[in-house]
């Protein structure tokens, strides 16, 4: 399943290996099955099997073969939403949860790296979210402003200041959020399959889930080779959950493009000049461009566009251009990597909650900040499924899925756009 070079580039390269798992074969039982072996699916069977339910994991690919395995690794607080425009769409009452929820988030997932020693090159040094001009610098500043009056350690750094920790000059400032950090993200969620595994929790991959059906108080879903019957039903399949059971959780989110390229191992003294406190980046861009290094000292440098239909090379020599424009000793620097991925966008650029049917319950959504909101997320499903969670305790309101408007139609012009926009890009 990961023999794609392209679907997970250099995380499938570096991750340790997956913990042994077979298809369902013949007829299980559980108490709880969760179907999808991303973030989400992985912490609520973690949280799940840690306080003693039968858990089984029908993985239709392998584990973290979804967003899981191909994003970035940033570790970030909060959505792309500010928290006060997230307050304005949700009102005070699920607002104010939500940010604290996910302003938490990457100290949640750093304690689970902690707690079950998980080797996924966890780094804490924060991330900085990069000026571009003086309208990215207004952006970042009213941001800061917004974390600040909540108490969050967050800070503007001058232009100056972001140059010297960045090894370039161009952007106006950074917004320094000490919360977060970076991770290998397969690596991470490889640790959390093997942690929920040990807990107690049955784990089975190639195992997609071609039906659900009522059979009593509970649920038959099939698989090609098996049958699992459970009393309640957690979806963690997110933008990509394309199969027969709850398309709409798919169908709601509009996909949006994103790459990777890995350049090789730099050497020491480019290691002290580019990013040398490997922070994680991103910029104010539309068509946004990221970067960080890994642990071996390779330069992960993204943005939106997919690797296909003559998007390989378009988004390649964008991308040694845009690394050569910011650092010029990268000029001619060997990729050693390329991947993307999906990132699943809703309407409002926030998270759902919904109950598909009795005792089946997901939330999806996470438009591109999946690591941190899907591990905390699936620690709260957890309590929901044992009963500790109600529905007035929730931070987001239960919905129904609804269609996004022109969805195809739209993808096709985000992965056409980010095309056009690298053809003309950072050209020097």
């Amino acid at each position: 399943m990961f023999s794609d070079p392209h679907s997970h580039g250099l995380w499938a390269i570096t991750a340790p290996p997956a913990p042994d798992t077979t298809p369902l074969q013949g007829e299980a039982a559980a108490d709880v099955a969760v179907i999808g072996a991303g973030y989400t699916g992985l912490s609520t069977a973690l949280h799940l099997a840690e306080r003693g339910l039968r858990v089984v994991v029908l993985e239709a690919a392998e584990i973290g073969f979804g967003g899981a395995g191909r994003n970035v690794g940033l570790v970030n607080a909060g959505m792309w939403v500010m928290p006060e425009a997230l307050c304005a769409g949700l009102g005070d009452h699920f607002g104010n949860r939500l940010i604290d929820l996910l302003g938490d988030g990457p100290r949640q997932v750093f304690e689970l790296i902690d707690r079950h020693a998980i080797p996924c090159e966890a780094e804490r040094q924060g991330t900085l979210h990069l000026a571009v001009g003086a309208k990215g610098l207004a952006e970042i500043t009213e941001r800061a402003r917004q974390w600040q009056k909540r108490g969050a350690p967050v800070e503007v750094l001058s232009a100056a200041a972001t140059a010297a920790r960045l090894g370039t000059s161009a952007y106006a400032g950074a917004l320094l959020d000490r919360r977060a950090g970076t991770i290998q993200p397969l690596a991470y969620a490889r640790g959390l399959a093997r942690a929920a595994i040990a807990a107690g929790a049955v784990m089975h991959t190639r195992s997609p889930a071609l039906g659900l059906a009522r059979a009593g108080a509970g649920w038959r879903i099939a698989t090609p080779q098996g049958v699992l019957r459970a009393k309640s039903v957690v979806m963690g399949t997110d933008a990509y959950g394309s199969g027969p059971v709850f398309p709409e959780i798919r169908t709601q989110q509009v996909h949006l493009p994103y790459f990777n390229f890995a350049t090789e191992p730099l050497p020491a003294d480019l290691l002290a000049r580019i990013t040398p406190g490997r922070e994680g980046c991103w910029d104010t861009r539309e068509v946004l461009t990221s970067f960080r290094r890994d642990a071996a000292g390779r330069l992960v440098f993204g943005s939106v566009g997919a690797l296909r239909r003559g998007g390989a090379a378009v988004h390649r020599a964008w991308a040694q251009r845009a690394m050569a424009r910011l650092w010029p000793e990268l000029k001619g620097v060997r990729i050693e990597a390329a991947w993307y991925g999906q990132i699943g966008m809703t309407a409002d650029n926030l998270p759902r909650f919904h109950r598909l049917a009795e005792n089946v319950i997901t939330v999806c959504g996470y438009n591109g900040r999946g690591i941190a909101p899907g591990t905390v997320f699936g620690k709260l499903l957890a309590g929901v499924v044992a009963g500790e969670v109600a529905d007035a305790d929730l931070p987001l309101p239960v919905t129904t899925p609804q269609p996004a408007g022109l969805r195809r139609l739209r993808e096709g012009w985000y992965e056409a756009g980010a095309q056009l926009a690298h053809l003309a890009g950072a050209r020097l």
